[in-house]
């Protein structure tokens, strides 16, 4: 039976010597035999102490006194989590927010809101300015008026025309000082854009280039790209706690729509 047994054994048909193969790999990776991997230091992410008398005060109420230290660090451990999944909610939130519509060939604007308050107070402007208008000729007409037997209402509206005129005509000069005083400094030179990286203190260029080096009035070469911020705001969270079945009837979200 052993000539049938080296038949049907495969290493022996290759001519592979499992024996020596073990060895060999034994003697490879002698330096990790016996050797002990040990984890990482278990930090947890609340302070412990606090969090322990937090949690012992909670478990008089319901008659524990006893809380082991295992049991914080879990609760760390999960209040961490939970962190983590709130904060990568509420981040997708405002990404979606943050997305434009506008260069996409699939959408079409349908409506344009903010050409649409511009609209309305190009409007209110325009009917604002009519009635100061028809206002200042009613004074004027007041203020021209020589009637002997003024009543108190055509008095109020002499002294308003009154100062309604010295008042432009201290705008006037206001405006005509500005003019003079432009006049005088004369053209505004353009100031240069500061090269990035360059420091001006005292009117001295400092470069501080990507190493220990620094130079004056050298600009750096290192272009560095500016890292992306998602600002999340107040909507962001009160979307996220409507959508959340734990949170959607909580007190905390009633106390976030009346801010």
């Amino acid at each position: 039976y052993r000539d049938d047994d080296d038949i049907n054994d495969v290493a022996s048909m290759a001519g592979v010597n499992l024996n020596e193969e073990s060895a060999r790999i034994m003697a490879t990776n002698s330096d990790l035999v016996g050797t002990q991997i040990q984890s990482c230091k278990d930090e947890p992410f609340l302070a412990a102490i606090p969090l322990h008398k937090r949690i012992l005060e909670m478990a008089k109420k319901l008659g524990i006194t006893d809380v082991p230290a295992e049991v914080v660090t879990f609760i760390s451990h999960a209040t961490q989590n939970r962190l983590r999944t709130v904060i990568e909610k509420v981040t997708v939130i405002t990404q979606h927010r943050m997305e434009s519509y506008k260069d996409d060939e699939w959408y079409e604007q349908a409506t344009d809101v903010r050409s649409q308050l511009k609209f309305f107070e190009q409007l209110e402007r325009l009917e604002k300015q009519r009635k100061d208008e028809q206002e200042r000729e009613i004074l004027l007409k007041a203020a021209k008026s020589r009637s002997r037997q003024e009543d108190p209402e055509q008095a109020r509206l002499k002294q308003k025309a009154k100062e309604m005129q010295q008042q432009e005509l201290a705008q006037m000069r206001q405006r005509d000082a500005n003019l003079t005083a432009l006049a005088a400094i004369g053209p505004r030179k353009k100031r240069k854009l500061d090269s990035p990286g360059l420091l001006t203190v005292g009117g001295e260029g400092l470069a501080m280039s990507g190493g220990s080096q620094a130079g004056l009035g050298t600009p750096s070469s290192r272009q560095y790209a500016r890292q992306k911020i998602t600002r999340v705001n107040l909507r962001d969270f009160i979307f996220y706690m409507e959508q959340e079945r734990e949170t959607s009837h909580s007190l905390l979200l009633y106390r976030a729509l009346l801010k």
